[in-house]
This record gives structure tokens, sequence and C-alpha cells, in this order.
């Protein structure tokens, strides 16, 4: 996708009714998100039922408006209470595809022992 290095992918935690446009989404964003919907980074919403989403990006000229819908099953998406979750490009591209992701787990300390034979 055509988001440059600079730009940060947010997801709203609640989701949204899909028949909002351009216009309601930008003022879920400064509402919702306190965000600014100019700012170039990318927010994503989703739908009751987790099948849907919308992404709405500023690009400096004007507002883009993308629409995924799946056919079988649903977004696996990342829990949260309130406000916005932010995803790595990683996780966006499973999100979309419609993958499970999960943090991995911490590691615990490893500690290099040494054969003396």
């Amino acid at each position: 996708m055509w988001l440059s290095p600079s730009s940060r992918i947010w997801l709203a935690a609640a989701p949204v009714d899909m028949r909002l446009g351009f216009d309601g989404l930008a003022a879920k964003v400064q509402g919702v998100l306190a965000a600014d919907p100019f700012c170039g980074h990318a927010f994503v919403f989703h739908n009751r039922r987790g099948d849907r989403l919308k992404l709405l990006l500023w690009d400096g000229l004007g507002f883009w408006l993308i629409y995924r819908r799946l056919d079988q099953g649903r977004l696996h998406w990342p829990r949260a209470d309130a406000g916005a979750v932010e995803l790595s490009a990683a996780q966006w591209a499973m999100l979309v595809e419609g993958r499970p992701w999960t943090p991995l787990p911490a590691l615990g300390k490893c500690l290099p022992t040494f054969n003396t034979v």
C-alpha cells in the first residue's frame, strides 16, 4: 500500500456504522480518537461483526477511503477497550489478510554455558 514510512496505522477500538463516509469517519477521528484526520496517518475502523473494515487516509490532496469485506470468516482484531491501537506494517498486513496474530511471548534470559570436556 502507499503509506509513507512515517505514516502510522491507528485502529479504532470501538466498532462504527459502516455507512459512514469521508466526513463521518473524519469526525470520528477528531471526536473519538482525538487525532487530526489531515496528519497523513491511516485510521482504520471496523463493524460489530468484524468482517468489514474501512481505512481513512489523507494524502495531502484529498482523502482515500478503502473498504474491505471478507466473504468468509472474520478479521482478527486486537483487543482494546477504548481509543485506538497502533499497528506495525506487519500486523496491518496480517489483519487485512484475515490471519490471526498475537504478540510473541517474552523470552526468558538465556545464559550461555560452556562444556569443558
